[in-house]
């Protein structure tokens, strides 16, 4: 391991994480799996591990998506759309890294080490799009696709009884159109350096307000639009005219 890979990298080798996923990943891909760009940019402009990252998302999706089709023949497109995007969250891949210990293993520059990057939910979920790809480049679909099942069947499983948590988003959207009110509006400002964003975001629907806060934008609407949702049930639903 580079040198500067200390602090929480360096606590655990990587070879230790392979036990926990069950697959064996040739070393030199394994780092790669767990280079983020800033601790790539500090070592010369090394490669980084976003183009697995890009893999990996495809194949967590693609196994993602079969499982739901399979397992809930009855459900419409839009139920297991809701059931996909809240399985495949930033918020629950990271969910999964922290059961993994993942930041332990991660590679971040100094900068991302002092703002504390391996408890980051966006730096998290996408070192798991990362091993994910890894191990689709290093065994194919059958072997990625075990590893994704492993990950993600207990998010699976919890899924179908989120209920409106599927996506706080469209529910929202929902609820508002449910009490003929127009669509939600949000509006995002961020602040902090690019290597540690925060993103603030409000939504109104028609009179409740929803606030919430994230490392990524989709995160911070999420959080907002759950909270304006919960208010919103106070709002009672909008009744057809009696004389209509």
């Amino acid at each position: 391991m580079p040198a500067n890979g200390t602090a929480a990298s360096a606590r655990h080798e990587p070879t230790a994480l392979l036990e926990k996923l069950g697959v064996h990943l040739d070393p030199e891909l394994l780092v790669l799996a767990l280079t983020h760009r800033s601790f790539a940019h500090e070592a010369g402009g090394i490669p980084t591990n976003e183009r697995l990252e890009f893999l990996g998302d495809t194949v967590l999706g693609l196994v993602v998506t079969e499982a739901l089709y399979r397992r809930h023949p009855d459900l419409p497109e839009g139920e297991l759309a809701k059931m996909r995007a809240a399985t495949v969250s930033q918020r629950s891949l990271a969910a999964v890294a922290r059961s993994l210990g993942l930041g332990s293993y991660v590679l971040l520059g100094k900068g991302e080490m002092r703002t504390r990057g391996y408890e980051k939910d966006s730096i998290l979920s996408d070192t798991v799009e990362a091993l994910i790809g890894a191990t689709y480049l290093s065994h194919g679909l059958e072997v990625a696709r075990e590893l994704v099942h492993r990950l993600v069947d207990e998010t699976l499983d919890a899924a179908a009884g989120l209920g409106a948590g599927l996506d706080w988003k469209t529910s929202l959207q929902e609820a508002a159109a449910e009490r003929g009110l127009g669509a939600p509006v949000y509006h995002v400002d961020a602040e902090g350096p690019e290597h540690a964003r925060l993103f603030h975001a409000q939504v109104t629907a028609g009179p409740v307000l929803g606030m919430g806060t994230g490392t990524a934008k989709k995160h911070a609407e999420q959080e907002a639009a759950e909270q304006a949702y919960l208010a919103l049930q106070d709002v009672p639903l909008e009744t057809p005219d009696a004389g209509a």
